[in-house]
């Protein structure tokens, strides 16, 4: 979030060669604007308004897969919509899953409450894991399995909030636990890469301590060598 306000609150967004009102940084930008309808659908419990922030979910859903496709069609890719991407997908998928929460009813049973959990806190153990690796210059690229994560996301959870409209949202549930099973295998994935890399860094200091140690003992014995040698000259 610090790298996104400082894109915000800076004049890197008019750097020669940024467009950051390219169609595709506005489709990424679009999935940011609609989560606050989306999110009254909590609080405006009605039927419209409840279709109204499903058809948005979905849209914005479809332009996940849009604004990169243009991007690299159009020769617009940018930092900042590498940047914003991820950040646009966690905040549109974090915000139906919230609402789920919130409308309890419309879950065909509390144990889909599980994978909304994982699905969270495996966002949540990411961001930190990301923001650990980028201070030490280590990048964490998305797998193909993550891009099937969250397209398995996507569809359940636009089948789940058109629940009352769309009589097959059981299969969005259903989804929605499969979903949940991927986001933990990358989930786990990503929190092994970090843990080879800290496994690397102990490896490299031990072996550097290592080395210290065996100069220092070469050292010493140099010099204790070379001590008893002028003893010897000297008698």
């Amino acid at each position: 979030m610090k790298n996104l306000t400082y894109y915000i609150f800076s004049f890197n967004f008019f750097e020669k060669g940024v467009n950051v009102y390219s169609l595709p940084n506005l489709l990424t930008i679009s999935r940011i604007v609609v989560i606050p309808v989306i999110f009254l659908s909590v609080y405006i419990n009605t039927t419209w308004w409840g279709l109204l922030s499903a058809v948005l979910f979905i849209v914005a859903s479809i332009t996940d897969y849009f604004d990169g496709y243009l991007a690299r069609a159009r020769g617009q890719v940018s930092a900042f919509g590498r940047l914003l991407d991820p950040i646009a997908d966690k905040l549109l998928v974090a915000s139906a899953l919230v609402v789920l929460l919130a409308k309890p009813d419309m879950l065909m049973t509390r144990l889909s409450i599980i994978p909304i959990i994982v699905i969270l806190c495996r966002e949540l153990l990411v961001s930190g894991l990301r923001e650990f690796l980028r201070e030490v210059n280590v990048g964490m690229p998305v797998t193909r399995l993550a891009k099937w994560k969250t397209g398995f996301q996507m569809t359940a959870l636009s089948m789940m909030l058109l629940k009352g409209f769309w009589y097959w949202a059981i299969i969005g549930e259903v989804l929605l636990w499969v979903a949940g099973v991927l986001t933990f295998i990358t989930g786990y994935q990503y929190f092994q890469k970090s843990l080879d890399y800290v496994k690397t860094e102990n490896s490299k200091k031990n072996k550097t301590v290592a080395v210290k140690k065996t100069n220092k003992k070469a050292t010493l014995k140099k010099k204790t060598t070379t001590s008893k040698s002028k003893k010897i000259v000297r008698k």
